[in-house]
């Protein structure tokens, strides 16, 4: 913190030379730290600013801009209560292979979806492998594609072997993702804001396990939003054991009827044209400038 204070100003000199050296009609911030001092400065020197908000509850930096930004784009409704005015519900959008998913038809495997990321989740993974015991008498009316991250590949891999399942496909990444959502009846993962605004899209029942360690507790507020409509359901962290897991995962092999439900409820969160709201928003603060 002392560090990032000490650079501020110079941070501040930096976003002045390259707005100087861009002149942009418009200055966009995604929610990072880094969008802190360029967003602030182009407000103070008049240059339109649009803040992008894409969890349920902003955070420290989008909160900081409130104040000069012209503009939120934010992905929850219930979020604009927190932007004082200035929020637009535009949702959050996604790749447009998401956009076009079709559900997918029941039979009598469960196919599961497991990944915590791009890099992986070290503690989903050892939750999965802790879980896998315990669904051995069931492990025939099981589907698994799990998404590993590189670190752990190797040992759940081998972990999967050992237990004997074969119904499964194991990578340290999948490069075709929407394919993965496409093919499977749930999904287990965390809860950052893109994952679940592809949920959303694509419509797929989830059990969502929110990283603890997440700013202000942005994950678990973000699944609340799935959960409250009944969407997903939660297990938190604390709340983690390998047979809490694995009589969720039972709940669902046994009543296929309750993913058809979540499917459905989650069109009440579903925005189809999400990057043309947002597109559209940014010309109408450069042309309200003009």
């Amino acid at each position: 913190m002392i560090k990032s204070l000490f650079i501020l100003p110079f941070s501040f000199l930096k976003s002045f030379l390259i707005l100087k050296r861009l002149k942009p009609h418009l200055v966009i911030g995604a929610g990072g730290y880094s969008s802190g001092p360029i967003v602030m400065l182009a407000a103070w020197i008049k240059i339109p600013t649009l803040i992008m908000e894409q969890n349920r509850h902003p955070g420290f930096t989008n909160r900081t801009l409130l104040r000069w930004a012209n503009a939120a784009a934010v992905a929850f409704e219930n979020s604009l209560k927190e932007f004082k005015g200035k929020g637009i519900y535009t949702g959050n959008p996604v790749r447009a292979e998401f956009y076009s998913m079709k559900a997918k038809p029941r039979n009598s495997k469960l196919s599961i979806l497991i990944f915590g990321g791009s890099q992986g989740s070290h503690f989903l993974n050892q939750g999965i492998v802790n879980m896998l015991s315990y669904l051995m008498k069931d492990k025939n009316s099981l589907v698994i594609f799990h998404q590993t991250g590189e670190k752990d590949f190797e040992w759940v891999k081998n972990s999967y072997a050992a237990c004997g399942l074969k119904n499964v496909t194991i990578a340290p990444f999948f490069h075709n993702m929407a394919e993965y959502f496409q093919k499977s009846d749930l999904i287990i993962c965390r809860a950052g804001a893109t994952t679940l605004s592809e949920l959303i899209t694509a419509q797929k029942a989830s059990l969502l396990v929110p990283f603890a360690a997440a700013a202000d507790n942005h994950q678990i507020l973000n699944a609340r939003e799935l959960e409250n409509i009944k969407g997903a359901e939660i297990i938190l962290e604390e709340e983690f054991t390998p047979g809490t897991l694995a009589g969720k995962i039972r709940s669902f092999m046994f009543n296929k009827e309750k993913i058809n439900l979540m499917e459905k409820n989650l069109s009440q969160l579903k925005i189809k044209n999400s990057a043309e709201r947002i597109s559209n928003l940014c010309f109408e603060l450069m042309e309200n400038q003009t």
